[in-house]
């Protein structure tokens, strides 16, 4: 497929929802924050059974992952290559980042704090664009987001609108794709 075509179908994508029909993501969001701790949970008893030397925490652990797995799948039906292992360490590294994050405001370093949380976000808005079907890396590469989006009318429930980029903003992988899914995708955890 050519990348002009590839552009046009990432549009084709977005358009869908321009006319305030923004993709409501709040249970698997939800579900994605619970796989995320789970995968910490894995994490936790894999080492307390390594200090403990219990082997049951590893019989603990394996009940977990396979939890994880099942919950996984709920999010990420159809993938190629290894999406679903990159999937799982983007979710892993969105949590420890933020959990990085969370230590560092807690010790008063607003600034070191307030960027490994733009990280953190920028590492789950990736897995959402992986797994919504709207990555395609090379394209994204190529692509002026903020072109792109100027071009779309905003939805009047949007809850994250675009933001303008800076000239001292990085322009990265990261940062376009999530200024591309905060005007598509509805992260509002409070839909009920």
């Amino acid at each position: 497929m050519k990348t002009e075509d590839k552009v046009k179908n990432l549009m084709d994508k977005i358009k869908k929802f321009e006319k305030g029909e923004s993709l409501d993501l709040s249970s698997n969001e939800d579900l994605s924050i619970a796989i995320m701790n789970l995968i910490s949970i894995e994490e936790h008893l894999f080492f307390t059974a390594e200090k403990t030397g219990k082997n049951t925490y590893f019989d603990l652990l394996q009940e977990v992952r396979e939890m994880r797995k099942e919950l996984l799948k709920l999010i990420i039906k159809d993938y190629e290559g290894e999406v679903w292992c990159i999937s799982k360490h983007l979710l892993a590294s969105s949590m420890r980042v933020m959990e990085v994050a969370t230590k560092a405001l807690n010790q008063g370093d607003k600034i070191k704090a307030y960027d490994l949380f733009k990280k953190s976000y920028d590492l789950y808005n990736t897995f959402w664009g992986l797994n919504l079907g709207s990555i395609d890396k090379k394209v994204l590469e190529n692509l002026d987001i903020k072109e792109k989006v100027e071009e779309l009318p905003i939805p009047v429930n949007h809850v994250a609108p675009p933001v303008e980029v800076k000239p001292e903003e990085k322009t990265g992988f990261f940062a376009r794709l999530g200024k591309a899914l905060s005007s598509v995708i509805d992260f509002n955890c409070c839909n009920e």
